[in-house]
């Protein structure tokens, strides 16, 4: 009403007017999940309480897909407890009671949760300002609550319990850890049911699980969280990752750089981290009685590249691209194997340009990053430009600036683009390119940021066509961002069944009986010198064994040589999907395979 969600339940009265505008929320709107699912949250609390009448309740919002209740429980729920949890959240919605909001004074409420023994709520109440609160009730369980909720608990059709994990109160780890029950909820048992079958296919594409299974990664406590160890398997990809990107970059004219994984403190406080990046960053190491830190950024390392020589207006724009490992803070509890992690590498590249050079630069990044995009099989991407955040350096001069020419190139390219108010950098806005995978999930992972404020604290200067000192604008760019995590989200985008040109074995040649393997062998080092990454399996196995377990690797062509193989000098072959090819002769086979290779397929 008027602009403001309103509970249906009890009937608005008294404020409302012929001036007024009402408009129903349904349950398929973003507004409407969110009632619905917070609801159900409500619902669940209710469950747990009766349940568990020792356990202490927090919070629980709605979030994207479903919601979470945040409690405090001395025993550990168990799937057991879910299902007792759901029976009784079903028992609960079938008597269909009305959610009831209710006013109380803040201090009246606060004496209210403290007899209860909640002392999160009463935590949350003594940080609220207003004098008076609102509460939601429902058969008799009471909730503090903004609302607005459903009109009665019968109007939940579909919901289901999904999962415990532990949550630091507020997020803090000095703080009690919670226990967290994540749910979902959908207004029909059909989209419930839809979406659980997604989920299903998350935890198949996992990409945890997938890399435990292909042998491409781990993480290890003996070294520390956030930290990745590389296999061979995922370090022949990396590298393919790798070097197709330093190949793209030398034919786009960039110059290729190196630096170190430390500094002087003193430079994070030069470039503004050391005030405003801090709480993502190491504690300093003392090195001969000088500070250092682990480099959270490559960028002031570049800018001091950029000094070591005079620049005129001739040798603009500069190019500077690395794959620079960087470490960050992050807190154990948000660490998610390759997604989240405290080491990573950044696919990192600042541009040094004129002011006149500015909208072309921005042109040319956004023609790379699509084109890097497409190559990794990424089709559909969508674009947002961040403003200024809260706290920024900088004027408000140079910003809007910044912000016009990321804007004006979105335009001139004429791609969409929604508006991210505040969600800059610290140093300047940006153009974030989030690109859909194949499960239609969307990963952040192309980031362009204009940079007016680093040149003026590192004092960076061009000689200008008049002869007079000016300042380069600095542009920032990631394609790929992390490349652990788009490496994560690559290989929850293919479910582990790379294309030929990133697959870390391409064709296994496997041999029926022992008189093959000479047969075998030579077909293997045919394929290995033309550049192919090929294998031989030549145990003593049955054929059937031994394509079901390289079938399990994902290996994309698997070379049958029997008895017919060997007479004819020609291979069959087997594809990923099952499919049987050939006959082949060896060498048409390895060109088809180079062709594909060459064409990123």
């Amino acid at each position: 009403m008027n602009g403001a969600p309103r509970d249906l339940y009890p009937a608005i009265t008294g404020d409302i007017d012929t001036a007024s505008t009402v408009e129903p929320i349904v349950p398929d709107s973003t507004e409407g999940r969110d009632i619905y699912r917070h609801s159900v949250s409500h619902i669940m609390a209710h469950a747990v309480k009766d349940l568990f009448p020792e356990v202490k309740v927090a919070i629980g919002p709605s979030i994207e897909d479903g919601f979470y209740y945040d409690f405090e429980r001395e025993t550990p729920f168990s799937s057991e407890d879910l299902e007792k949890i759901e029976k009784r959240m079903l028992e609960i919605i079938k008597k269909s009671s009305p959610f009831s909001r209710k006013i109380m004074d803040r201090k009246e409420a606060i004496n209210f949760f403290r007899e209860k023994g909640e002392e999160y709520k009463v935590e949350l109440l003594n940080e609220i300002t207003d004098d008076e609160v609102s509460f939601y009730e429902e058969d008799g369980f009471i909730d503090l609550c903004r609302g607005p909720h459903l009109p009665r608990t019968g109007r939940v059709k579909a919901f289901k319990l999904l999962s415990v994990a532990g949550a630091y109160w507020r997020g803090d780890e000095k703080r009690k850890m919670l226990q967290r029950i994540y749910g979902t909820a959908f207004a029909t048992k059909e989209e419930l049911k839809t979406y659980l079958e997604f989920l299903e296919e998350v935890k198949r594409r996992d990409h945890r699980k997938l890399g435990k299974e292909l042998d491409l990664f781990s993480m290890n406590d003996e070294i520390g969280s956030g930290l990745i160890l590389w296999h061979p398997n995922g370090a022949t990809i990396r590298k393919t990752i790798e070097d197709f990107w330093r190949d793209e970059h030398v034919k786009a004219d960039y110059d290729l750089l190196f630096t170190p994984h430390i500094a002087r403190l003193d430079l994070w406080k030069t470039s503004g981290h050391l005030d405003y990046y801090t709480e993502n960053m190491y504690s300093p190491m003392d090195i001969d009685g000088v500070d250092y830190e682990l480099k959270p950024m490559n960028c002031p390392f570049h800018i001091l590249i950029y000094k070591n020589d005079l620049k005129s207006y001739r040798d603009l724009p500069v190019r500077y691209a690395e794959l620079g490992t960087v470490y960050r803070y992050e807190r154990s509890g948000v660490l998610h194997g390759l997604l989240r992690v405290r080491g990573f590498t950044q696919d990192d590249a600042h541009i040094f340009c004129r002011e006149d050079q500015i909208e072309d630069e921005i042109h040319k990044v956004l023609e790379f990053t699509i084109f890097v995009l497409e190559t990794f099989g990424f089709k559909e991407y969508s674009i947002y430009l961040s403003t200024r955040p809260e706290k920024y350096v900088g004027t408000p001069e140079s910003w809007d600036r910044a912000t016009a020419a990321l804007k004006m190139a979105l335009e001139k390219k004429d791609l969409k683009y929604s508006e991210d108010p505040g969600g800059g950098a610290f140093y300047g806005p940006k153009i974030d390119i989030k690109i859909k995978d194949a499960l239609n999930r969307y990963w952040q992972c192309s980031t362009i940021q204009v940079d007016f404020n680093n040149p003026e604290r590192f004092d960076m200067t061009y000689r200008g066509s008049d002869g007079a000192e000016h300042r380069p604008i600095m542009i920032h760019r990631a394609l790929m961002g992390s490349l652990e995590r788009f490496f994560g989200v690559l290989l929850e985008h293919y479910g582990g069944a790379f294309p030929l040109w990133l697959a870390p074995m391409q064709a296994k040649v496997l041999t029926i009986a022992d008189r093959h393997d000479e047969f075998a062998q030579e077909v293997c080092s045919s394929m290995r010198a033309a550049g192919l990454r090929v294998r031989t399996d030549l145990r003593n196995e049955k054929i059937g064994y031994k394509i079901r377990e390289a079938a399990l690797r994902k290996i994309p062509y698997l070379v049958i040589i029997g008895d017919k193989e060997v007479a004819d000098r020609q291979i069959t072959v087997r594809r990923k999907n099952g499919d049987n090819a050939g006959p082949y002769g060896v060498d048409e086979f390895i060109g088809m395979m180079r062709q594909e290779v060459s064409n990123k397929q």
